[in-house]
């Protein structure tokens, strides 16, 4: 049987890691994977996704054969016939990260967005309440700065939270691309690339930022529309939205930066 020695493969990965001097946690920020990962395949407990060879023999400057086989090889060592089917087959049946499941994902998705749309229908309704009359709602100042962020927060969210692939197609690890285009939803952010190491967590700033969008910022609005003078109201309710809205670019720029 071909398989990889999982204790032999952590025991070099862990010889590798403090050769260069790194962390369990910044091996495991430099890949994209949680430090728990890292320390069970250090410990041999398991093995990584395939789909991290490559990025595991780049950081530590060896080849994929060497991180397959536990061990450096020398330079002038070259492989014969039966020793690279040997390493072929290994990698064949090399076990594979155990698949996600998307229909648990999307469920638990749609519970928070759903429970996010509750929230604010909630805090419209305590509006209502308080200012007496839709009319009077209507009239109120405050109401629109709110209700905007409130409406572009969901907007964004439906797609963060909904229709969003949790994983980028393969080229965009490929090539450098600074776009995402899905349906109607598109950012084009120049100076950073998308890929499946900094998708993610894009993601996951996304689904926070439009969240708390929708239900955190009407009650910080409310505390600053008290604080500041009446004449500045109107002006709170064209700019304070908009920094809001443009808040999400910098994670996204931050974090695309930094794992890119």
């Amino acid at each position: 049987m071909y398989e990889i020695d999982k204790a032999k493969f952590g025991s070099f990965l862990s010889a590798l890691r403090k050769e260069n001097g790194l962390t369990q946690k910044e091996v495991a920020q430099k890949v994209s994977v949680s430090d728990k990962a890292v320390s069970k395949w250090e410990r041999g407990l398991s093995l990584p996704d395939i789909t991290l060879l490559i990025p595991l023999a780049e950081l530590f400057g060896i080849t994929v054969t060497e991180l397959l086989e536990g061990q450096r090889m020398e330079k002038s060592v070259t492989l014969d016939a039966a020793q690279i089917e040997s390493l072929v087959k290994k990698a064949l049946v090399y076990p594979q990260a155990p698949p996600e499941k998307p229909q648990e994902l999307k469920r638990r998705h749609r519970i928070v967005f759903g429970l996010c749309i509750l929230a604010v229908f909630l805090e419209f309704a305590v509006l209502l309440a308080v200012t007496g009359s839709f009319l009077a709602l209507l009239q109120n100042t405050f109401f629109y700065g709110t209700f905007t962020v409130q409406i572009i927060s969901l907007c964004f969210g439906a797609h963060f939270w909904i229709t969003a692939k949790e994983q980028l197609p393969a080229y965009y690890d490929e090539n450098k691309i600074s776009c995402y285009h899905s349906g109607f939803f598109e950012i084009n952010l120049p100076g950073i690339c998308f890929n499946n190491r900094n998708w993610r967590r894009i993601l996951r700033a996304g689904r926070i930022w439009s969240v708390l969008g929708a239900t955190a910022y009407p009650a910080c609005f409310a505390i600053i529309c008290m604080v500041l003078p009446d004449t500045w109201v109107w002006i709170a309710c064209i700019i304070i939205p908009l920094v809001f809205v443009e808040g999400l670019m910098i994670p996204i720029y931050y974090l695309g930066k930094k794992y890119a």
